[in-house]
């Protein structure tokens, strides 16, 4: 890459889903990407599992996609990966959706970035400070208890990455959320696993110029 390249804003960024992921595009194409993971759930079901019952199966798992999409697109989401393929016979109940370029005002008019994501650091629990392909962004984790009254249904562990785009022009910076639902008397050490996988993921994060 030249230092041209460096010197003006990436257009989009690359992330590397893992083996048995899909790519939910949430601006177009949304409607052929959950359809494409509904025929692929629909093929997959149980050698034995009643034909009768298949319509239904299928009218579940749409209504099921329509909700993680409206989810997703009430935060902001562009982009959602969800696992489509059981691992060792287990469904993973997570979920990664990347959010749209949002601007964020300056600390001060002659600070950047680094000043943002500090006073972010300094009130957000369990906030530091990782790179994502040459860039510092701010990454959080929290358990987020179950509250049906403020729209939290089931409780889940919610990592989020905050990265700021590169001599953006206003200051754009993209978020990334996971979340794994969390069942009642699971082995913790499940859900960080789960995590180490998403951490793994961002690593593999790289702007796109192109």
């Amino acid at each position: 890459m030249t230092t041209a390249e460096h010197r003006r804003s990436p257009n989009g960024f690359n992330l590397v889903p893992p083996p048995g992921w899909d790519v939910i595009p949430l601006r177009t194409g949304t409607k052929e990407a959950t359809d494409h993971i509904v025929r692929k759930a629909v093929a997959q079901l149980p050698v034995g599992f009643p034909k009768d019952d298949v319509p239904k199966a299928r009218l579940k798992l749409t209504q099921e996609m329509k909700k993680v999409v409206r989810r997703a697109r009430a935060k902001g989401g562009m982009t959602l990966y969800l696992p489509t393929e059981r691992v060792h016979g287990v469904a993973l109940p997570v979920s990664i959706v990347a959010s749209a370029p949002i601007e964020v005002p300056r600390v001060r008019s002659d600070s950047g970035p680094e000043a943002v994501l500090a006073a972010l650091a300094s009130v957000t629990p369990g906030a530091e400070t990782r790179a994502l392909d040459d860039t510092a962004a701010l990454r959080s984790e929290r358990d987020v208890p179950a509250d049906p009254a403020q729209g939290v249904d089931v409780a889940h562990r919610r990592v989020e990455y905050f990265v700021p785009v590169p001599d953006s022009t206003p200051d754009q910076y993209l978020a990334f959320s996971f979340s794994a639902l969390v069942a009642p008397g699971s082995d913790p050490d499940f859900y960080d696993t789960l995590v180490e996988l998403f951490d793994a993921v961002m690593g593999t994060f790289r702007w796109s110029y192109s």
